[in-house]
């Protein structure tokens, strides 16, 4: 009997209080329902916070367009850097489990104070009519409890994607097809359940922000973060906990110094058998020939044996290497998704939003990628990919590197489609007489759904795909830091899509011309030039990730992407 429990036993997983977590106990689906369940409620407190923000800044904030559209990307881009930070924790010391519980209260103080000043005339500027001569600006006060507020929110949300996603994943064995195909099942729900989310937050939560006040905004967000705490801590009996195993980062670091000196001339005294660790004992530990320099830490110098490696530590560094080129590929394609929250907003405020009687919030444009997210994700996993396997007669049926693929080419049509559109909304203001018009242009706002619908069966494609690339390629001790670079590529790419804006401004208001991109009246723009920039930036990335893709060897099954 004894025999058999300890058969039972997850390697390297606890339970909850932290004794050792069992086979048929814990983890699986039902587990990890639990967590896609959280990721609804996370997701809509953040896009309910995000996506209407540049209104908020804009309208009741008095910030100008073009510093609205930047600091909602710089806070979008921060939330998804500190992920790092909380996959970091989760790997080194702590269980996902735990960080994710500590995150999600960080993120709840922050919404308390955004929605106090929210809520509270005094700590806001006074409104601005159109009979004042000039919209006062904010305190600096006021400017410390706006950002303290978005900003303390920002490293409960990174905390929260950095552990979160890794936490479900963990749940299913990967040593096992059905783990494994169970595995990819829970990655396109979380894109599913994100989606789910974001529909809430950009229909009924952006209505109420519009019509009853930006206070029940924050409050929702507030109120739905606090409820997720409660139904992640009610599968707590049925999680497994993947023990942290140390600082990634401190191999990685150790492996590079390792190959950097144990060449160096030395009078040490250099062991005979060096270049082979015999620790590990086996014919099939022999160091990869693949980024080779760094085999070279494993040599037995005498000089450095606080810097000694494993065989094992080597090869895990050379798969986070060759990680990096894929990862680099996606960042300008979540520059492009960047728009969505900031100019694409713009562009539907100037148009008709009416159906019927209806006037739908410009920031409720989102719906028609989440939608189509919402219908494609179970569609992928539940037709296209059990074809794909019957077709390719192989496990994956289509690998992860052929899905990011096919979002990167659908952000390229994306940015093309904007492009076209923005011409075209133009040319109706101009024959409408209304270039220097405040009013509704007499186009629907459906035009901009296109560009939507692209960039969001981008995102389906691609975010997915890096979630379960990373996640499956990375080693086990460093799985939470790998995943984690899919919400660091969104990072830099809203960082990126803030320094474009700020070099196109720069690089084109000269003398008598206008930037492209500033300005108060957006029909003075040139943003239809931005977008073919964005296009042709795309395309380059797009090519760059086809080389880096097709010399990819996939860890498992030694193919190539």
């Amino acid at each position: 009997m004894k025999q058999e429990k300890e058969l039972e036993r997850l390697e390297g997983y606890v339970d909850c209080r932290n004794r050792p977590a069992l086979h048929g106990k814990h983890g699986g689906m039902l587990a990890a329902s639990f967590v896609l369940v959280v990721e609804v409620m996370e997701n809509l407190a953040f896009l309910a916070t995000a996506s209407n923000l540049v209104t908020y800044l804009t309208g009741y904030m008095h910030l100008s367009l073009s510093e609205s559209a930047v600091t909602v990307n710089n806070f979008m881009a921060t939330s998804f850097l500190l992920a790092l930070l909380g996959a970091f924790l989760s790997d080194a010391f702590c269980t996902t489990y735990i960080i994710y519980l500590v995150s999600a209260i960080i993120e709840f103080l922050g919404l308390v104070i955004l929605t106090i000043q929210a809520r509270s005339a005094s700590l806001k500027p006074p409104p601005c009519f159109p009979s004042s001569p000039a919209c006062q600006s904010m305190t600096s006060s006021q400017v410390a409890m706006l950002f303290g507020g978005l900003y303390l929110s920002a490293l409960g949300i990174g905390g929260i994607k950095g552990s979160l996603a890794p936490h479900g994943a963990e749940q299913f064995d990967k040593d096992t097809v059905q783990g494994r195909n169970g595995r990819s099942t829970f990655f396109n729900y979380f894109v599913f359940s994100l989606a789910g989310g974001g529909l809430i937050a950009v229909t009924f939560v952006v209505w109420m922000e519009d019509n009853e006040g930006w206070q029940w905004g924050f409050g929702i967000s507030m109120i739905a973060i606090l409820l997720s705490i409660v139904v992640f801590v009610s599968g707590s009996q049925l999680y497994r906990n993947k023990k942290p195993t140390g600082s990634p980062l401190t191999t990685i670091g150790k492996v590079f110094a390792a190959a950097i000196f144990s060449h160096r001339p030395s009078q040490c005294t250099i062991d005979s058998n060096a270049g082979i660790d015999h620790s590990l004992g086996t014919a099939d530990t022999v160091p990869s020939n693949e980024l080779t320099f760094l085999n070279r830490a494993v040599e037995d110098d005498q000089c450095i044996k606080f810097l000694h490696c494993t065989i094992e530590e080597v090869e895990d560094v050379k798969i986070v290497i060759q990680l990096i080129p894929i990862f680099l590929s996606t960042i300008v394609l979540n520059c492009c998704l960047a728009q969505l929250s900031t100019f694409s907003v713009e562009q539907a405020a100037t148009m008709d939003t009416h159906v019927g009687s209806f006037k739908v919030p410009p920031a409720s444009l989102p719906i028609f990628p989440i939608i189509f997210m919402m219908i494609m994700a179970p569609v992928y996993d539940h037709v296209i990919l059990p074809f794909a396997r019957k077709v390719t007669r192989t496990e994956v049926g289509i690998t992860h590197l052929q899905r990011i693929g096919t979002g990167l080419v659908l952000s390229i049509v994306a940015m093309a489609v904007a492009a076209l559109v923005e011409v075209k909304r133009k040319r109706v203001a101009a024959e409408a007489g209304l270039l220097d018009s405040k009013d509704p242009l007499p186009i629907s706002f459906f035009w901009i759904a296109f560009q939507y619908l692209f960039l969001g069966s981008a995102d389906l494609f691609t975010l997915a795909g890096l979630l379960e690339f990373f996640f499956s390629e990375a080693p086990a001790k460093m799985r939470s830091l790998a995943t984690s670079l899919s919400w660091t590529s969104l990072a830099l790419g809203y960082y990126l899509s803030s320094v474009l804006v700020k070099i196109v401004n720069s690089a084109t208001g000269n003398g008598s011309h206008l930037p492209w991109l500033k300005g108060t009246n957006l029909n003075h723009y040139h943003l239809e030039r931005f977008y073919w920039l964005m296009c042709a930036l795309s395309s380059v990335n797009y090519l760059c990730f086809l080389f880096c893709a097709t010399r990819y060897l996939y860890k498992r099954s030694g193919t190539k992407g």
